[in-house]
């Protein structure tokens, strides 16, 4: 009986009762437990405990309290709710707490975008004003801008800026203006339909939301791709229209920026210029004196106004089709003046238009009046040193313009001191810069000599070292047609080999940029015009890679084979390594050298160097060095660099003998023939082709070698001379005296010269009349004259 009964008590214990609650009142004196209510699954409770926290929420204190309680979770869940009060409650609180900057960061970091964006979309005002009030807060951080976008944010925050409410419209635009802070979202604002509804906020008696949505509009039009469907909308004409309303000034500054964006696209120009656009920019320009301190609150809005101004009008007349509507507004005045006052960016962009306008012709014939008639010139030129960098580089883009093709402006730049800052500016590290410097030092190196002397004192060869590092092809064109001018100066060619400008010159030969091909070989030619000058390039490679240039059909030119052409006739020595002829108008100097037949690609040494190397079995270098003088009172014999004796008095003194004597002679070719036998005479006499291995020559040679220890031998030293010995001797005098020969390389140590003769000719009853080619015999039959391309020629020439 009693188990039965304890059975009984149990089910009716266990058994839920089904009938509700009934109403219970509980004094809750805790923020915690508020919180935590709201979590409860019965409504009215949730509501209750929303509203509460609501009228909490008033100060910033409470509203971090609050987020330290874990409230915005339990919001963040809220606003899904079901219940429509509950979901209205939730976004209330949020946006109540969203002001704060903890809170703003604390729900940057719980995912609570993509539920805000959804609920846009609730035809609900107080949901769509406290959700777009959260995202303008939130669309502030990079991560919360792209979330938004990501979620497909835009297109409901767009169509909101149509609501009736100017709190949503207000929210909608801060959050779109945060978003299209990033470029990649602009073209979706007007791919969806932005930019009409954009103008007709235009319209709004609010001017914050005018302001705003001015910004928004900067931004989207920064995209080119806009410009059209803003044309479509009529949105330049309307943006015209607030900038000739003198009571809309607060909006002034917004809509310039807007029509900067767009005055440089030329359909919109013609709008523009159709709607009277450009008279209203220069009449904004024309009562405002530039502030003199850009802090000045009370001068900050004008400032800002005169600047955008500027800019508007400084791109529109980029533009060839603005030119004469500019003119005849008289602009040219106003610029001028822009440069003698204003602010860095003001004259920056007055610069940019100077340089635009310098191409209409009246235009720039009008800046050039001003321009002599004030100080304007002088202060555009100051401005090449300014720190400002963008300032600099529109200063040097105007001046560049204004220099072409005008040697007025091209002489008052040089007398404005110009010179010293365009050598300076050769350093920056803008090419664009770099590139005008180079161009108006080009300009004045041809305005005479006493300005291009001045243009080198001030190290400009120097200076336009470092543009050859550059690898912007207009930088490198510009700087070796530098060059191009000032290196026919021996001085400026000297300049260049100190400041190791070589080596990058040459090495512009391998580029593959026409253009820079073509101005390196002429600055080549033209600093080859000396002989240290031209070895030096050969050996940085010259040489090889002109060969190359020269062997190649698509890449040889005429510059190439000058360039080639001029690097082998500045160097006699060279030239005949390479050809093994030298012409009866090369004329042989002191300093020339044979050291046997040379190749492209062989390394290129001085007669120093080679005067340096340890003796060895090579073939001997022989040196041409008659530069002794006063030889007659005890003069000190040639030294080679490592003061090895080089003595070549024997050379002075045949020298002086050959021009008392020979000169004397009347007839060529007793003349050629005496000359031949006095270097036969000097060379070890005749000798039979039979008796040539008795001759004993090559150990001569040698001997001298090691008499010296040194590879260079002075031909003046040498008693047995051998035809190669014989024919270099005998040019060199003959250059000496002005007779007029060739000196050819042969086979086998071999080498003759060849002259030109009218001889006695028994036909004619005269002498010929044309004049014909000898080779002079200097081993066998001393003076002999033998015709070329003859069979005792050839004997001659051959074992």
């Amino acid at each position: 009986m009693g188990d039965k009964n304890k059975k009984d008590k149990k089910s009716k214990c266990d058994t839920p009762c089904k009938e509700a609650f009934g109403p219970l009142h509980v004094n809750v004196k805790t923020t915690t437990t508020v919180v935590l209510l709201l979590r409860s699954p019965e409504d009215d409770i949730v509501m209750i405990a929303c509203e509460a926290l609501y009228g909490f929420a008033e100060e910033d204190d409470k509203k971090v309290y609050l987020m330290e309680l874990g409230a915005l979770q339990q919001l963040r869940h809220l606003i899904n709710h079901g219940n429509e009060l509950i979901r209205r409650n939730a976004f209330m609180i949020l946006g109540r707490m969203v002001t704060n900057g903890a809170v703003v960061s604390a729900l940057q970091q719980i995912d609570i975008i993509p539920s805000i964006i959804d609920k846009l979309s609730l035809d609900d005002s107080v949901v769509q004003d406290c959700g777009t009030l959260c995202l303008s807060f939130l669309s502030v951080a990079p991560c919360c801008k792209a979330q938004i976008v990501a979620s497909k944010g835009l297109p409901p925050l767009i169509k909101l800026l149509s609501s009736i409410e100017p709190d949503i419209q207000k929210n909608s635009l801060e959050t779109i203006y945060n978003v299209v802070q990033n470029s990649p979202p602009c073209p979706a604002v007007y791919e969806l339909g932005g930019i009409p509804i954009l103008l007709e906020l235009l319209d709004s008696p609010y001017i914050v939301i005018q302001q705003l949505a001015l910004k928004t509009l900067q931004k989207v039009t920064a995209d080119k791709g806009s410009h059209g469907i803003l044309r479509k909308e009529q949105g330049i004409i309307k943006l015209l229209e607030i900038l000739k309303d003198k009571s809309l000034d607060d909006l002034h500054f917004d809509t310039l920026e807007v029509l900067a964006n767009c005055i440089s696209n030329s359909d919109n120009l013609q709008l523009i210029q159709n709607g009277g656009g450009l008279t209203v920019l220069v009449e904004l320009l024309l009562p405002t004196q530039v502030p003199e301190v850009e802090s000045d609150p009370v001068e900050c809005v004008s400032h800002e106004v005169f600047s955008s101004a500027v800019k508007c009008i400084s791109r529109a007349s980029q533009h060839s089709d603005s030119h004469k509507d500019l003119h005849e507004l008289k602009f040219e005045e106003i610029l001028l003046d822009l440069l003698s006052q204003g602010t860095d960016s003001v004259k920056t962009l007055a610069c940019q238009a100077v340089a635009a306008m310098s191409s209409f012709l009246a235009s720039k014939e009008q800046i050039e009046f001003f321009l002599c008639d004030s100080d304007v010139f002088p202060a555009l030129v100051r401005l090449l040193n300014n720190g400002n960098l963008a300032l600099r580089g529109e200063a040097l883009q105007a001046l560049a313009n204004l220099t072409s093709g005008n040697k007025l402006n091209i002489l008052a730049l040089y007398e404005a001191g110009g010179l010293k800052r365009l050598v300076k500016r050769l350093g920056d590290n803008c090419p664009r810069r770099v590139t005008n410097a180079a161009v108006m030092l080009c300009r004045l190196a041809v305005q005479g000599d006493d300005i291009q002397y001045d243009v080198l004192s001030r190290g400009a060869m120097t200076a336009l070292v470092k543009p050859l590092h550059s690898t912007d092809a207009q930088v490198l064109i510009n700087a070796t047609l530098c060059i191009c001018e000032l290196a026919f100066h021996a001085d400026a060619r000297a300049q260049l080999r100190r400041a190791r400008g070589l080596e990058p010159l040459v090495n512009l030969l391998r580029t593959t940029h026409t253009e820079v091909l073509r101005c390196t070989c002429t600055a080549i030619s033209v600093c080859a015009k000396d002989e240290p000058t031209a070895v030096a390039m050969c050996k940085f490679g010259a040489l090889e890679m002109l060969h190359d240039i020269n062997q190649s059909e698509n890449s040889k030119t005429k510059f190439s084979e000058f360039a080639l052409n001029s690097l082998i006739q500045a160097s006699l020595s060279l030239k005949y390594g390479l050809t093994g002829c030298l012409a009866s108008t090369d004329v042989i100097t002191d300093g020339f050298f044979d050291a046997g037949k040379f190749w492209f690609g062989q390394k290129v040494l001085t007669l120093e160097e080679l005067s340096m190397e340890p003796v060895n079995q090579r073939l001997t270098v022989i040196a041409v060095n008659a530069s002794i003088e006063n030889i007659d009172d005890g003069a000190q014999p040639f030294e080679s660099p490592q003061g090895k004796v080089m003595d070549d008095v024997t050379l002075q003194l045949l020298v002086r003998e050959v021009k008392e004597s020979i000169l004397l002679l009347n007839d060529e070719v007793e003349q050629y023939a005496a000359l031949a036998r006095r270097v036969c005479d000097a060379m070890g006499g005749a000798t039979e082709k039979d008796e040539l291995h008795r001759f004993g020559w090559l150990l001569h040679i040698c001997l001298l070698k090691c008499q010296l220890q040194c590879n260079v031998v002075p031909i003046g030293m040498i008693s047995k001379g051998f035809y190669c010995h014989r024919a270099l001797l005998f040019k060199y005098l003959a250059d000496c005296i002005g007779m007029r020969c060739t000196l050819v390389r042969g086979d086998n140590n071999r080498a003759w010269n060849e002259v030109l003769v009218y001889k006695e000719d028994s036909s004619s009853n005269g002498y010929s009349i044309q004049p014909c080619c000898y080779i002079v015999d200097l081993m066998h039959q001393p003076g002999n004259l033998i015709g070329a391309n003859t069979a005792a020629a050839i004997r001659y020439n051959s074992i």
